[in-house]
């Protein structure tokens, strides 16, 4: 069994690999933690329903034909108005409801972070296919002696895993935000055109 551990050491991608299995292991851990605290209760899918369903109401409320009487026009504003408060509401509620969850990943994240830069520092763990510009430049090689500017720091492809990994792992075990969702579109949604 001793002969494995020179045989791992010696391989060209361990640590890069040490740190995607870690930021793998770790998004579990979030996500467990998340299902705990969030997921599984009553009050959660109840905030999701809700939010689903305002969100599907207000769709087809948008959708339909305008009708051609102001007074409908004006009830039909004063409805869609109600629906997107509504929304708005159970969108905050849900956000205050994660909001516990949060802080204790943020904890894990913290830790597991400090753990891997007193293993990883100084330590070039990948090479980067492109010369970065200067700002990811300055991310991507924290901590690193040397001017190669391909290399790549343990904290640059940590962030880059968790972002990934944790995300796309939301979405397979179904925990991604209702549609509806403030902060469901991503960081730049989609304009609404009837807006304009």
């Amino acid at each position: 069994m001793a002969t494995a551990i020179p045989l791992f050491a010696s391989f060209k991608y361990t640590d890069s690999l040490t740190v995607v299995g870690i930021s793998f292991c770790t998004a579990l851990v979030c996500e467990a933690i998340s299902w705990i605290l969030i997921y599984r209760t009553s009050s959660y899918k109840s905030l999701k329903s809700s939010i689903d369903k305002a969100s599907r109401k207000l769709e087809t409320m948008k959708t339909d034909n305008p009708s051609s009487k102001l007074t409908n026009k004006k009830s039909k504003t004063k409805k869609i108005d109600r629906v997107v408060s509504s929304l708005k509401e159970s969108s905050r509620d849900l956000s205050l409801f994660k909001f516990k969850s949060g802080a204790v990943v943020a904890l894990v994240l913290f830790v597991v972070f400090g753990l891997l830069n007193s293993l990883f520092e100084g330590k070039v763990v990948a090479k980067l296919p492109f010369h970065p510009v200067t700002i990811v430049r300055k991310m991507s090689h924290r901590g690193l002696k040397g001017d190669d500017s391909t290399d790549c720091s343990m904290a640059f492809l940590y962030l880059l895993c968790s972002i990934s990994i944790r995300t796309n792992l939301q979405k397979f075990l179904g925990f991604s935000p209702p549609r509806g969702a403030a902060g469901a579109g991503g960081l730049f949604p989609m304009p609404d055109p009837k807006t304009n």
